[in-house]
């Protein structure tokens, strides 16, 4: 077993040790708190707590797997991410060519991109050509109604389901001198931290929260659950800078700069399901609602984790 992987399940038995914990402690909540009937937020937390062992089992199979099953998972994620996120968006009749080369032609080309490590091209391939694409494809269907804002909001899915999320497998081809070989870890680091941060942020509102941040985009974000939850997570994420090229110093600046753009995340994409008037982006993930729940955080913290690591660790 070479040094990577011992890493990846050292903290692979990290998580899993804290998920036992979290497991017996909404156990522990159901009998104390719903012996007398269901408790809304007991339950929530117990579907919370069960979707998060499926999910981390299937990260763990993906990077064991290696750069291909990591760029699959997201390939999926994406995917799935974009079918949730065109189902709220304006469409019509006319824009039927337009989506269907949004996910038959731009989502798997960014992916081959990576794989194929043409970086050059695979920064500006959605934000350039594929931007330009969709409406040219849409214009010569005719239909002019609300053209503008159908055009908008699918070139916005694909920015956020696609080119943002593409930033995380991205980090598997950073040259980074001395870190050869290990970089699947600075995805386990990005993942864990800003997921944890969701998670405590959700966990110190629950506890000691009480003033809330935006009630008419997410009711449940307190400053309470925010200040805790985001120093909780630096404080996890310095704890965490030995599977990284950073010093301590650096990996709790990262993952501070993480956090919070997050934390951000999370609010835009809120505001667009109030905007749609839904609660949760899909159903497919027991207690998480759909993959846009959870990846609002990471698509928004990758571009900026992957940018800065590449221009002050990276050798090109």
């Amino acid at each position: 077993m070479n040094g990577t992987q011992s890493d990846f399940l050292t903290l692979l038995a990290g998580i899993g040790g804290l998920l036992v914990v979290a497991t017996l402690i909404g156990y522990v909540l159901k009998r104390k708190l719903a012996a007398d009937g269901p408790n809304d937020t007991v339950e929530n937390l117990n579907a919370r707590i069960l979707a998060w062992w499926g999910m981390t089992g299937f990260l763990a199979v993906a990077f064991l797997a290696g750069r291909l099953g990591v760029i699959l998972l997201f390939a999926f994620a994406s995917f799935a991410a974009l079918r949730e996120f065109v189902t709220l968006v304006h469409r019509r009749a006319a824009d039927h060519w337009a989506i269907a080369a949004a996910f038959f032609i731009v989502l798997p080309m960014q992916y081959w991109l990576i794989w194929y490590e043409w970086h050059g091209l695979w920064a500006i391939f959605i934000p350039v050509y594929a931007f330009l694409l969709l409406p040219a494809v849409t214009v010569l269907q005719g239909d002019t109604r609300d053209f503008l804002v159908r055009i908008s909001e699918m070139q916005w899915a694909l920015m956020i389901c696609v080119y943002c999320a593409s930033h995380v497998p991205a980090l598997l081809f950073l040259d980074i001198p001395g870190f050869e070989g290990r970089n699947v870890l600075l995805i386990a680091f990005l993942i864990v931290v800003v997921q944890l941060s969701d998670v405590l942020q959700y966990t110190t509102g629950k506890l000691l929260g009480r003033n809330k941040i935006a009630p008419s985009l997410s009711p449940s974000k307190t400053w309470e659950g925010f200040v805790g939850g985001i120093t909780l997570a630096t404080l996890i994420g310095t704890g965490l800078w030995w599977i990284t090229p950073f010093t301590p110093l650096q990996a709790a600046a990262l993952s501070l700069a993480i956090t919070l753009a997050g934390f951000v995340g999370g609010l835009v994409m809120s505001a667009i399901k109030r905007d749609r008037g839904v609660k949760d982006w899909g159903h497919m993930i027991a207690g998480h609602g759909g993959f846009i729940d959870r990846l609002d955080s990471v698509v928004f913290s990758a571009p900026l984790f992957f940018h800065l690591t590449r221009y002050f660790w990276s050798a090109t």
